[in-house]
């Protein structure tokens, strides 16, 4: 806060020196009181405090920064160092919020289950003058000669890790794989796998494969029948407005040329019987497409890679 241009308790010229409790008695002459004062020898009056401010905020660099009004966005979609010269105080900033998203899962081939996007975690970290490590998962391969898709990578900063989002199932009786967000089950009716930080894949079904989960916890869809399954929905960062971790569409063995549709968010859409699926995005960790009949070489698709969302308020309101 700032101090009052009227009248000012003693109280609040300890609270805005983070001073508790803030009936705590004053030293007038105390170095932080001058300091706040602007007067650093002789008497100090209270007029002299009036409308100063003890704030300070942080201050960063790395990624890509952008601004918001008092605040600043750092996104990294490869890793690198989040590196903080001024940690700031209570009475400015001292914390920064955080999205990290991992890499989104690849898809299953042959009529295969779709990768899980990449799961999300959010919270809120106090800083200090430091060097904060940055690490971005890549997307997980999508089936070839092997099958099921490979899990996505795992994305961390400040101490905290997302698994990549889960493989998706190669057909035939490719059952999805679990991670962030789970991979969905390739035909014929393997089951998805679960999401720890997002939705979980759906079913496959007699030629279909299952979606993949989405960030936002949305579950793929299954499967049903000849129906093609889509990718359960990403999540949309509170902090940047950008929707990440959308999940893959499911393959589908023998109908359409192109199969289930990928969810906004970087998820690939499924490929069909004679159409291949597209990967999940880079930078969004979208899950990776399904895999059409492999007798037309639709492999599986690869997921997209993660990234961290740094956001911190560097200047008064």
């Amino acid at each position: 806060m700032t101090l009052p241009s009227g009248t000012i308790l003693l109280s609040q010229v300890n609270t805005e020196l983070g001073i508790s409790p803030s009936t705590t008695t004053i030293n007038m002459g105390a170095t932080a009181v001058r300091t706040l004062a602007g007067e650093p020898s002789g008497a100090i009056a209270m007029s002299d405090l009036q409308g100063k401010s003890n704030a300070s905020y942080v201050a960063a660099t790395g990624g890509t920064v952008t601004t918001s009004g008092n605040f600043k966005i750092h996104v990294f979609t490869s890793g690198g160092t989040f590196a903080v010269s001024d940690a700031g105080n209570a009475a400015g900033s001292n914390s920064v919020d955080y999205n990290i998203i991992s890499g989104g899962g690849g898809g299953g081939r042959d009529g295969g289950g779709a990768g899980g996007g990449g799961g999300v975690r959010t919270g809120t970290s106090p800083v200090s003058v430091q060097d904060y490590p940055i690490s971005i998962g890549s997307g997980g391969g999508g089936g070839g000669g092997s099958g099921n898709g490979s899990q996505g990578g795992s994305s961390a900063a400040f101490s905290v890790t997302t698994p990549g989002g889960g493989s998706g199932g190669g057909g035939p009786n490719g059952s999805g794989g679990a991670g962030g967000s789970g991979g969905g089950g390739a035909f014929p009716s393997r089951p998805g796998g679960s999401g720890a930080y997002g939705g979980d894949g759906g079913s496959g079904a007699a030629k279909a494969g299952g979606g993949g989960g989405g960030a936002s916890g949305t579950n793929g869809s299954n499967a049903s029948g000849d129906s093609n399954a889509s990718g359960g929905a990403g999540f949309t960062s509170p902090l940047n407005s950008v929707v990440y971790g959308g999940g893959g569409g499911g393959g589908h063995w023998e109908g359409p040329s192109s199969s289930g549709g990928g969810a906004p968010g970087g998820g690939g859409n499924g490929g069909g019987n004679g159409g291949n699926g597209s990967a999940g995005t880079n930078g969004l960790g979208g899950g990776g497409g399904g895999g059409g009949r492999l007798n037309n070489t639709n492999g599986g698709q690869a997921g997209g890679s993660g990234v961290v969302v740094i956001k911190y308020q560097f200047q008064a309101s």
